[in-house]
């Protein structure tokens, strides 16, 4: 069973194997988290994503994290178009994908924020509860912690309501 940890937290604090990026399938990385990211980690994270491009929803890649703490960012599509508006059962799919992506990887330690909570525009509490009900039915091989993270507190605290109730 996969460990599960919430907090509140910047990307460039994260000291993990690797990041879920909410990406969309061109992995261009603009906004929110992904404009985080690139923004703290560097312009090369970007270009490694692209280069894998289209990536499918229900698909992942893992590219370098720049000049991150973390080893690694999982781009995990919630989105074709960037920008785009998004639902529930993409954000299970982007978040399996996820695991799956970082058990091919045999990583251990995985950070995953609000996914689809920004411009996908799904509400928090419902993005939460699609994440963590995706984590708690996965059976993993190699993952054994999921730090669910955000900066924003309205995201946090949904991740905290969908695991404590």
């Amino acid at each position: 069973m996969i460990k599960i940890k919430i907090i509140e937290a910047d990307i460039g604090q994260l000291q993990v194997d690797a990041i879920v990026n909410p990406a969309n399938s061109y992995g261009y990385m603009g906004g929110g988290i992904a404009g985080a990211i690139k923004k703290q980690g560097g312009h090369e994270i970007e270009t490694e994503a692209i280069a894998f491009a289209p990536i499918p929803i229900g698909h992942a890649v893992l590219t370098t994290a720049g000049t991150l703490r973390s080893k690694h960012i999982i781009h995990s599509p919630t989105m074709e178009q960037p920008a785009a508006i998004t639902d529930l059962a993409t954000i299970k799919e982007a978040t399996k994908a996820a695991l799956e992506c970082a058990d091919e990887n045999n990583l251990k330690k995985i950070a995953i924020p609000g996914m689809g909570t920004g411009v996908g525009r799904v509400p928090k509490e419902k993005a939460a509860l699609a994440i963590l009900e995706t984590i708690l039915n996965y059976e993993p091989t190699s993952v054994e912690e999921v730090i669910l993270f955000d900066q924003d507190k309205e995201m946090v605290k949904a991740f905290d309501k969908a695991f404590n109730g």
